[in-house]
């Protein structure tokens, strides 16, 4: 049985010691790892906007799958989600692509009022995330493993989201692997459905050609009003206005932390972007 969201970590089962770390630990469904793909996901054949990575995972993941997936994970297995349920009534923010976690705790630290649904392949990354929610003490994140669309697609209903987050996503560089990239046409044919009137989406890039495309496939939608039409200030020399600004992008919000990927990014003197848009 799940353990409800009022358990404290205290009471959790002690962590059972971890023999194969390479493994799925016992409370972890082993069909969810980003190397088994679940049946609806194993019937498919489309064009994949993710890498699966296989890492393998500290004593201290492993461990926190063991103790927390049962309590706070989510199967991407098509089974529709009653997210009123599962987050307890909390307005919810589905975040696509959370690496290690640390700005996903964050954020769900700094607003408790708000769920975070976190979608991921990659096995340690829930790990690392289910630890740091466990030493925050945060209730409002549920973690999700697997195909992000399946997750939109057959598992959540329209006008069920409050906001969208899809930071620093595989720009996939190369011009033959454009058609991966998650934010494009198709993408938001499905995902906008399910965002609530007044949802924000909100996405950031280190990478300027994805941010064009981006920019621009956002800003055709009717549905989605740009909440930074002015600019930004943004370093980049290209398509400046006299005032410094790159029309369509949004200053960085000081309450989205600064992410592993973005930091690589900054480090070989990439310019960081953000997107903000509301649903009408």
């Amino acid at each position: 049985m799940t353990a409800t969201a009022s358990t404290s970590p205290s009471e959790l089962p002690a962590p059972r010691p971890s023999e194969r770390l390479s493994a799925a630990p016992a409370g972890y469904p082993a069909p969810m790892y980003p190397h088994k793909a679940t049946e609806a996901q194993h019937r498919e054949h489309r064009i994949r906007t993710f890498q699966p990575r296989r890492g393998r995972m500290t004593q201290v993941q492993a461990g926190a799958l063991d103790r927390l997936w049962e309590r706070w994970g989510v199967a991407i297995d098509g089974t529709p989600l009653d997210l009123g349920e599962l987050f307890g009534g909390l307005p919810v923010t589905l975040e696509i692509g959370f690496g290690m976690g640390e700005t996903t705790a964050a954020m769900a630290a700094a607003d408790p009022a708000m769920g975070i649904l976190a979608a991921d392949v990659h096995t340690p990354g829930h790990g690392a995330l289910l630890n740091l929610l466990e030493l925050s003490g945060a209730q409002n994140v549920r973690l999700a493993a697997g195909d992000a669309i399946i997750l939109i697609r057959d598992m959540l209903p329209d006008a069920s989201l409050a906001g969208l987050r899809i930071f620093f996503a595989d720009p996939w560089p190369k011009p033959k692997h454009h058609k991966r990239r998650l934010v494009q046409h198709g993408f938001l044919d499905l995902v906008l459905p399910r965002l609530a009137p007044g949802a924000l989406l909100h996405c950031a890039t280190d990478w300027e050609p994805y941010a064009e495309q981006m920019a621009e496939v956002l800003a055709a939608r009717p549905e989605l009003v740009n909440l930074h039409p002015e600019g930004d200030g943004s370093g980049w020399t290209d398509g400046r206005e006299e005032d410094g600004t790159v029309p369509g992008y949004a200053p960085r919000p000081a309450w989205r932390p600064v992410t592993k990927f973005e930091r690589a990014g900054l480090a070989k003197g990439h310019v960081v972007h953000d997107l903000l848009f509301r649903k009408v």
